[in-house]
């Protein structure tokens, strides 16, 4: 191949990326990060997950979180951040839009717990919204509202900060669980939650934490 085929042969090539790159959707609209939030915290310890609806892992940790909640009450604040894995998890953007959706009428939990306890049935589908508006009824939210929101641009715009604000934190994976803005790895299921909070809330308080009495019906 002589000097002058390759320089064509690479001129091609670039075209063809530069086109790519300028067609590539892009977010137009720029918001905050969600705010959703439950418990009271009044021993300033803060949970987060920063998760993604359409993840085993999360929907695998979900019961266990479920039951941190209830053990802990207002002794702490659980934050949920949506991290969508597009790239692994292709429902998982609409998944987090239908939940923003459903925050606009004030269901946010009620829909993260229904994406996540039948997350089965939309995961594979090429048509999640439908699944997603028969969650909406079952909620109790106007349908057609609900529809409306979860196709709003600004919708979209949330979750992408929240991305951002993952990724800014240097979040790569789901779940990532963060205790007042430090990673923790609690692989040991309820048990690690447990100590690694109590050890925070004594380290902040100077007491021992003092959880709700509730049956443990999570696997560790």
């Amino acid at each position: 191949m002589n000097l002058k085929t390759i320089i064509i042969v690479v001129s091609i090539i670039l075209g063809v990326v530069g086109f790519l790159v300028l067609t590539e959707p892009k977010e137009t609209q720029t918001s905050e990060p969600s705010n959703h939030t439950t418990g009271a915290g009044t021993t300033g310890v803060t949970l987060t997950e920063f998760g993604d609806f359409q993840c085993p892992g999360c929907a695998s940790y979900y019961p266990v979180v479920k039951q941190v909640k209830e053990e802990y009450g207002d002794k702490i604040t659980f934050r949920f951040v949506h991290f969508p894995l597009e790239s692994i998890h292709p429902n998982a953007r609409a998944a987090a839009r239908a939940a923003e959706a459903a925050s606009r009428q004030g269901k946010f939990w009620e829909m993260h717990d229904q994406l996540f306890e039948y997350q089965s049935q939309w995961q594979d589908t090429n048509d999640p919204i439908t699944t997603f508006k028969s969650y909406a009824v079952n909620l109790g939210l106007d349908e057609a509202q609900f529809e409306t929101d979860y196709k709003d641009s600004a919708i979209s715009a949330i979750v992408s900060a929240d991305l951002k604000r993952g990724r800014e934190k240097g979040v790569s994976s789901t779940p990532t669980f963060m205790l007042n803005d430090e990673v923790i790895n609690p692989a040991g299921g309820l048990e690690a939650f447990r100590t690694i909070i109590d050890q925070k809330i004594e380290e902040l308080t100077g007491q021992k934490a003092d959880r709700n009495s509730t049956e443990d019906q999570t696997t560790e």
